[in-house]
């Protein structure tokens, strides 16, 4: 008998030049054998060279596919991407308590909280980054930003190590269960460390740092790969360990593409 495979649903937009977004968790969760579902925040106009328009998906619109997707195929996890505005993120909110995603229900949920451009620009209203802070970060199970969302989201900049574990610990005030503090954007930092904390215990998740340009998606993929983990019914430590070793493999496998960044790669699981 076939068996149905574990189901992750990803709450994000789209990136029609596919290296990021539910393009890249989709391409994420199937590599790691996870069925994913969608929940369409926006369409971005993007390439390799950058996004030159958003057209957002209406907020009830949003919502329903969580509920449908959920009442109906059931999840063992969900993630979010870019969820464009404040207006999006409260009505979500009731959504993933209705279907119990989250803290306060049966499904583990990670929040990546894609509020930087790959400059460090603000993609995010000011009020956007307050319902993050308020409303999704205390249901989250696992919380994933970079270095430029630490700053925008607790106004810490993270300059060393010492900093990030500064960073952690404020991001953990603010309600997540775990936080994992990514260091891709520590460039002093030769060993490029992400740092998990669970208001107790850090956790240094050391990896080799590539000499590449082509890291489109990288964010993307890492929370997919965890959120894949955790379907399967991995800890929090195990999946995040799980997705480390796929974000190193997936960035040593980048590629070239068009006249700008290129995507990583998570075919290097396929062709292994």
């Amino acid at each position: 008998m076939t068996v149905t495979p574990p189901r992750v649903l990803t709450i994000a937009g789209s990136d029609s030049g596919g290296g990021a977004g539910i393009q890249a968790d989709l391409r994420t969760l199937f590599a790691c054998g996870v069925h994913g579902c969608v929940a369409l925040t926006a369409v971005t106009v993007q390439n390799s060279l950058g996004v030159t328009g958003v057209s957002e998906i209406p907020a009830d619109v949003v919502a329903a596919q969580i509920i449908s997707v959920a009442e109906d195929i059931g999840l063992q996890a969900a993630k979010t991407g870019m969820l464009a505005s404040a207006v999006i993120i409260e009505a979500i909110t009731p959504a993933l308590d209705r279907v119990g995603i989250g803290r306060s229900g049966r499904t583990p949920f990670v929040v990546d909280p894609v509020s930087a451009s790959m400059h460090g620009d603000q993609l995010l209203a000011d009020n956007a980054l307050d319902a993050l802070r308020g409303l999704l970060f205390p249901r989250a199970t696992l919380v994933t930003p970079n270095l430029d969302e630490v700053r925008l989201i607790t106004g810490i900049a993270v300059k060393d190590r010492a900093d990030q574990r500064v960073a952690a610990e404020a991001l953990h005030a603010m309600g997540p269960e775990w936080v994992l503090v990514k260091g891709g954007h520590m460039w002093d930092d030769p060993e490029c460390l992400d740092l998990l904390y669970d208001g107790r215990e850090f956790i240094e998740l050391p990896g080799p740092r590539y000499d590449t340009k082509n890291t489109h998606g990288s964010g993307d993929t890492l929370a997919s790969s965890i959120s894949s983990a955790l379907a399967r019914g991995a800890s929090v430590p195990e999946a995040v360990r799980f997705g480390k070793d796929f974000i190193v493999k997936s960035v040593a496998a980048a590629y070239p593409l068009g006249g700008g960044v290129g995507p990583v790669s998570p075919f290097w699981r396929l062709d292994r």
